[in-house]
C-alpha cells in the first residue's frame, strides 16, 4: 500500500476517528486505527467495541490532496501515528507499507518507521442496512442530547439508566433520561414521517462524544437501528454505537400532571442565583440549596449554607407566583444542569409538595421539555 495525502485534511481525519479508540481496552489491537486505501479514497476507522468511528477521505475531493498509487491496508497505533502526523514539516504526507508490515512515513526531510499489524485481524463493524434511515435535523439531534444526557446515572449498577432511552414512532421522537433523582424528558416532531416505531436506549457516553462530532456545517444526521446497534451517519463519516440491553423503566408516570404552587423565572437569572449559593453549599458535606416561597408577599427566598464557612441568603422576584407556600431543599449541582439546558428561555417551576419531585419546563410549549428533580429531606 502506498498513497500521499495532505497533512490538513489527514490530521483531521485521524482526529475524527481517535474519539472512539481507547487506550484501556482489552483487545491490543483496538488500541490502533486501520488504514484502508481503496478505488474510491482513504477509509479510517477507530473502536473500543463499544463505539466504531469510519470516516472517508475521498480520492476526488481535491481538498484531500490524496493520490493513491497502489491499494492496501494497515493498522498503526493511534495515538502515536497522530502525533508523528500533526508534527511533520510539509503540507504532504507520503505513507508506504513494506514487508512485516513496517510502515514508512515521510514528509519532506523527515522520515519515519514504525510497525504496524496486520488489518485482517481487526474486528469487523457491524453491517446494518441504512434503507430505513430516520433523518434528523443536526442542530436539533445535538439540542435533545444536550439537553437529555445531563440526567444520565454514572452508577453501573444500573447499566440501563447509562444511557438515554429513546421512542420513535411516525412522527415523534421522544428522548428521556433519569439517574432515579433527577430526569429529562425531551419531545420533538419530526418534518417527514417515518414508517415503522423503534425502541432503544443509547449509552451517554456515545451520545457525547457524537454530539462533538457534529459541527456547524452539519445540517442533517441519519439514524439507521438495529436490535442490538445504532449507526448515525454524518456526511462522510459513520459513527457506531453499541445499544444497551434491557428494558428502560417507564418514566411516564413519574412526571406529574397536576402542582400546588408554580412559580416563573428566567432561567440565566435562577441560574446565576443558585450558583452563588451554591458556592457554600459545596463547602458543607451534605451539598444543599433550600427555595422559600411565600405568595403573600410574592417573595422567594435562596438559603446556602456551610457550617465551617457561613451562610448565603438571596431574595429573588419571580416573573409570577401562585399557589400555597413551600420550603423545599435539593442538590444544587442537579438545578444548574437543568437550568443550563433551558438556555435563555422562561420557565415555570412546578410544585407539589416538600417532598414530591418537582419540575422545570418552558413557558412556551412545555410538553416539549421536561426536567425533574426529587427534593432532599433535610429534617
Amino acid at each position: 500500500m502506498k498513497f500521499s495525502i495532505g497533512r490538513t485534511a489527514f490530521t483531521k481525519g485521524l482526529n475524527t476517528v481517535s474519539r472512539a479508540i481507547s487506550t484501556k481496552t482489552t483487545i491490543p489491537i483496538l488500541t490502533g486505527l486501520k488504514i484502508v486505501a481503496g478505488p474510491d479514497g482513504l477509509v479510517l476507522t477507530g473502536s473500543d467495541a463499544d463505539i466504531s468511528i469510519e470516516t472517508t477521505l475521498k480520492a476526488d475531493d481535491p481538498d484531500n490532496m490524496l493520490v493513491i498509487e497502489s491499494e492496501g491496508a494497515i493498522v498503526l497505533p493511534a495515538r502515536f501515528f497522530t502525533e508523528i502526523v500533526k508534527k511533520l514539516p510539509k503540507d504532504t504526507i507520503t505513507l508506504e507499507v513494506g514487508e512485516n508490515f513496517q510502515t514508512m512515513i515521510t514528509s519532506g526531510q523527515s522520515s519515519f518507521t514504525i510497525n504496524g499489524l496486520d488489518a485482517n485481524n481487526y474486528p469487523h463493524l457491524p453491517e446494518i442496512q441504512t434503507n430505513d434511515a430516520i433523518p434528523l435535523s443536526a442542530d436539533l439531534f445535538k439540542q435533545i442530547i444536550s439537553q437529555t444526557v445531563v440526567a444520565v446515572s454514572n452508577q453501573e449498577s444500573r447499566p440501563i439508566l447509562t444511557g438515554v432511552h429513546f421512542v420513535i414512532s411516525e412522527n415523534h421522537v421522544m428522548a428521556v433520561a433519569t439517574d432515579s433523582h433527577r430526569l429529562s424528558q425531551r419531545k420533538v416532531t419530526l418534518e417527514t414521517p417515518i414508517n415503522g416505531s423503534y425502541d432503544f436506549v443509547i449509552p451517554g457516553k456515545s451520545l457525547t462524544e457524537l454530539s462533538k462530532m457534529i459541527d456547524d456545517g452539519q445540517t442533517e444526521v441519519s439514524l439507521s437501528v438495529t436490535e442490538n446497534q445504532a449507526l448515525f451517519v454524518l456526511g462522510n463519516t459513520l459513527f457506531y454505537s453499541r445499544l444497551l440491553e434491557g428494558n428502560y423503566p417507564d418514566t411516564t408516570r413519574l412526571i406529574p400532571d397536576s402542582h400546588d404552587t408554580r412559580i416563573s423565572f428566567e432561567a440565566p437569572v435562577l441560574l446565576a442565583a443558585i450558583e452563588r449559593a451554591s458556592l457554600l453549599s459545596h463547602e458543607s458535606r451534605n451539598n444543599v440549596v433550600k427555595i422559600t416561597i411565600d405568595p403573600d408577599k410574592k417573595a422567594v427566598t435562596i438559603y446556602g449554607n456551610s457550617p465551617d464557612v457561613g451562610n448565603v441568603e438571596e431574595d429573588l422576584e419571580p416573573k409570577s407566583l401562585a399557589g400555597g407556600e413551600l420550603e423545599i431543599s435539593f442538590n444544587p449541582d442537579y438545578m444548574k444542569d437543568a437550568l443550563r439546558s433551558f438556555s435563555q428561555s422562561t420557565i415555570n417551576i412546578d410544585f407539589t409538595s416538600a417532598l414530591r419531585p418537582f419540575t422545570l419546563a418552558p413557558t412556551e410549549d412545555s410538553d416539549s421539555f421536561v426536567q425533574l428533580i426529587t427534593p432532599i429531606r433535610t429534617f
